[in-house]
């Protein structure tokens, strides 16, 4: 019998450039949280199920916010992203608080996903076609010669701040739709009306590089069948000697770095399902605003309702 699709959201990490745990901060006058949003249209695209990544100590304030909203309406689990929750072996570096990166997060979930699964932050707005699109791709992925999975791939004029500079993973697709290649850049923002990322940590009047409206970027919108899961905790221990060895206070661990081995090894195959919708997030507070009003303007045209849980 095919496995329900879940949908698994990575919760655990704190905003350090938005100064607290924003992905609990309200966004709406009805008190509502952009994650509610990201249920609401997981909801209607056919999710039954989300497991949230979350850290231990955070789980009364999560449980607060939705057990009885959004968890009336999708069965809502939780899982903990332990700093300590390394293979046999491995040990945790002295003076370590940072956690191991997203790919880590979804290993945490390990043991509560037995079927296809989307992944998403906590704190992203996508928009309700991309849930309606990874929903029907999980509906029917299958593993074939290679891992089948997809990625909700956005242009990046639609992702940017106006208040500084974002992480993007910048996509390379194929002309079959196929991402053919991945790679996060940094220090990604508007001048003037071009969109340009600082190459290196050197000078910036030196290091710029202009990307083109219309780049696809990974907003770590992610669909993926169960091989995913054995693929990342295969690959745990490689990431684990180099990071140790090279960076162990702050070494992460990536979602798209996997993708982008999985893809140059010729193991998988990602479909890109590409999303005109605006994203929208809070990297940085004074984009609260903005988000509010935004996210007020849809339900003003009647895309969701005053109240999303009721």
């Amino acid at each position: 019998m095919k496995k329900e699709p879940v949908l698994v959201i990575m919760a655990a990490g704190m905003g350090s450039r938005f100064g607290g745990l924003k992905q609990i901060e309200p966004v709406s006058d009805k008190g509502e949280l952009i994650i509610d949003f990201s249920l609401y249209d997981a909801v209607m695209a056919g999710f039954k199920k989300a497991i949230f990544v979350i850290k231990k100590e955070n789980e009364e304030e999560f449980r607060r916010l939705l057990d009885d909203k959004a968890g009336k309406y999708i069965d809502i689990e939780y899982a903990y992203q332990e700093l300590d929750d390394l293979p046999e072996g491995y040990e945790v570096p002295c003076g370590r608080q940072k956690p191991w990166g997203t790919a880590h997060a979804i290993l945490a979930a390990r043991k509560k996903i037995d079927g296809p699964f989307a992944v998403i932050n906590s704190d992203d707005y996508y928009g309700p076609g991309a849930f309606q699109s990874i929903y029907e791709f999980l509906e029917k992925a299958e593993d074939g010669e290679k891992y089948h999975y997809c990625m909700v791939g956005y242009d990046i004029e639609n992702t940017l701040t106006e208040n500084g500079y974002v992480s993007r993973g910048v996509c390379e697709i194929s002309d079959k739709g196929m991402l053919s290649s991945i790679t996060e850049r940094t220090k990604i923002q508007w001048q003037g009306e071009k969109i340009v990322f600082d190459e290196e940590d050197g000078d910036p009047k030196t290091c710029i590089t202009e990307l083109s409206r219309g780049t696809i970027v990974s907003m770590n919108f992610w669909g993926f069948t169960p091989s995913m899961l054995s693929e990342m905790e295969e690959g745990f221990p490689a990431f684990l000697d180099k990071a140790l060895k090279e960076n162990p206070m702050k070494g992460e661990y990536f979602l798209p770095g996997v993708v982008d081995r999985l893809i140059r090894e010729g193991k998988a195959q990602v479909k890109v399902l590409r999303s005109r919708d605006r994203w929208y997030g809070v990297t940085y507070k004074e984009d609260k605003q903005s988000v509010v009003d935004a996210l007020q303007a849809l339900k003003d045209k009647g895309e969701y309702p005053e109240v999303l849980w009721k």
